[in-house]
């Protein structure tokens, strides 16, 4: 079954390249475009589509207010930006409000194909199975992992890991810390990734015992002391 995608794009002329590409693939069906966010708000609530190409400047209003309008109005629609934002902020925005990809133009085709690819496999995967164990939401994550910033392949050269711990999970720990504008405790990098605080604790001590962190101690004035980990670039 084909994913039901809506187009959101003020220029013409890219509407119409955006409408060429995707008619030439098998998994996704265009079921409707539109050319400000206004009329894809109203679109998407009434069309439900799967997911969603969205631009980030439109005459109204910004693709990214759009974004948060249909998380207000609970909308289940997967967002892959294409834009010419590239400001950190607008990214970081992006991320936080569920995008699954970002785009920024100009771009290659095969980038989009790419991201659209990755989308379809997810999507499959997730209808395959009604209950998923941990090994399976791994595999997942090694099809649509996080995003990353260029300073994470310094870590790259990690290849032994002591029993217990597996690369993916301590690459999206270091993913993690290194979009992070302060050092982050073990419970807040379980909180940000999704782990058990025990679990983020081995990887945090881990990567202290091989000097890719470093151990920062906050010391309060009620309490124990909190140990936060900062990356080491």
């Amino acid at each position: 079954m084909k994913h039901r995608l809506l187009i959101v794009e003020d220029d013409p002329m890219v509407m119409e390249i955006h409408k060429q590409f995707i008619q030439k693939s098998n998994n996704f069906e265009i079921i409707a475009t539109a050319g400000s966010g206004t009329e894809a708000v109203e679109l998407a609530s009434a069309t439900q589509p799967d997911v969603m190409l969205l631009d980030i400047y439109l005459p109204d209003m910004d693709g990214l207010s759009v974004l948060k309008k249909l998380r207000a109005l609970n909308v289940p629609t997967d967002i892959i930006l294409i834009t010419a934002a590239r400001d950190a902020a607008s990214i970081q925005e992006a991320f936080r409000y569920g995008a699954v990809d970002y785009i920024i133009k100009p771009f290659k085709y095969d980038r989009l194909k790419k991201a659209l690819d990755t989308y379809s496999k997810m999507i499959d995967s997730l209808g395959a199975n009604d209950q998923f164990s941990q090994e399976q939401i791994d595999l997942l994550s090694t099809v649509y992992p996080p995003k990353e910033t260029a300073a994470s392949s310094s870590f790259d050269d990690i290849t032994d890991l002591p029993k217990g711990l597996n690369k993916l999970t301590l690459r999206q720990i270091v993913v993690y810390l290194l979009k992070q504008t302060d050092a982050k405790s073990a419970e807040e990098v379980a909180e940000g990734i999704g782990l058990a605080r025990v679990t983020a604790r081995r990887y945090l001590e881990f990567l202290e015992n091989i000097d890719k962190v470093k151990l920062e101690v906050q010391y309060g004035s009620v309490g124990r002391p909190v140990n936060r980990y900062r990356p080491i670039q």
